[in-house]
């Protein structure tokens, strides 16, 4: 019998609010559902973090489970639930205005989650989970408990003003795979005194971290995937773009799927831009994701 595979996306969740209505998101959210979807039912998704007691709360929670992705480890607190105002481009492009002091804020620790974070075989984290210190403190603590062996995958997800030069450092510090974009790329760059070519950044990253793997997304352009010595630059597929929310997100979850399984460099990288395409080509951040679309 084949041996069940732990993911876990640690994290906001919360509503965003599109001039079309409210769509389910959070990036780490997006990328366990999107695990979900692609994955086989040897694989069990579970999200871990925190909902207000209030009508989006419960609608979160069921968004999730209709993806597939366990709320066993999601607590309900008397803050709301999160949300953001998304103001989108002519091309579709996004930008965010997130509420405060919002239930995912509130994270806490309790002995359950040592028992999940030492069975997990992958876990997904960014920057805006840990802007509060008790978010920060239960996200830190998680991805310290965590068997050695196991990914603890960094997508950075810069969104200004919620994230310092610290937060950035720690989870560098914590993580052995890295996800992060092109508008990204040089903030990272920066902090760490780095130059170079986006492939020499990508080198001296993993070289500095000793990370197994580093992804460059570049939106229509592809991404750059880093493995060991080997380096993918797959130029993306076309897409008749509704919008990118959920789009990078995707992509790391075909990531951590592909470096599970020991897939190819190329076919990780190949997939994931697939995956991201076909996303971008849907409204809101985890829409289903057809079979003929998932396969490697």
């Amino acid at each position: 019998m084949q041996r069940e595979t732990i993911v876990v996306g640690l994290g906001e969740v919360l509503w965003d609010l599109l001039p079309s209505g409210p769509r389910f998101g959070g990036a780490p959210a997006n990328f366990a559902c999107s695990v979900a979807e692609l994955s086989a039912a040897t694989t069990s998704v579970y999200m871990l973090s925190s909902v207000g007691q209030d009508d989006l709360g419960r609608q979160a929670i069921e968004s999730l489970e209709q993806h597939r992705v366990a709320s066993k480890y999601i607590s309900q607190t008397s803050y709301p639930t999160g949300t953001v105002d998304v103001h989108l481009s002519e091309q579709g492009i996004a930008s965010y205005h997130f509420a405060k002091n919002t239930a995912w804020d509130h994270l806490s620790w309790s002995p359950s989650l040592s028992d999940l974070a030492t069975k997990t075989d992958a876990v997904c984290f960014g920057t805006l989970g840990q802007r509060s210190t008790s978010s920060q403190s239960t996200i830190l603590r998680f991805l310290e408990e965590q068997k050695p062996s196991a990914l603890r995958v960094f997508d950075v997800n810069l969104r200004s003003p919620f994230y310092s030069d610290e937060i950035i450092s720690h989870s560098l510090e914590r993580s052995n795979v890295l996800k992060l974009n092109d508008e990204e790329l040089p903030v990272v760059s920066e902090l760490c005194g780095l130059s170079g070519s986006p492939e020499s950044l990508l080198r001296q990253l993993a070289e500095r971290y000793q990370l197994h793997a580093v992804a460059l997304t570049r939106g229509p352009r592809g991404a750059l995937l880093l493995r060991g010595s080997e380096i993918d630059d797959n130029p993306g597929q076309s897409a008749k773009v509704a919008d990118t929310i959920g789009a990078g997100d995707a992509y790391t979850a075909a990531l951590v799927l592909g470096l599970l399984d020991d897939q190819s460099t190329a076919t990780i990288n190949q997939r994931g831009c697939r995956v991201a395409a076909y996303v971008c080509e849907q409204s809101g951040a985890t829409p289903r994701i057809p079979r003929e679309i998932s396969v490697p």
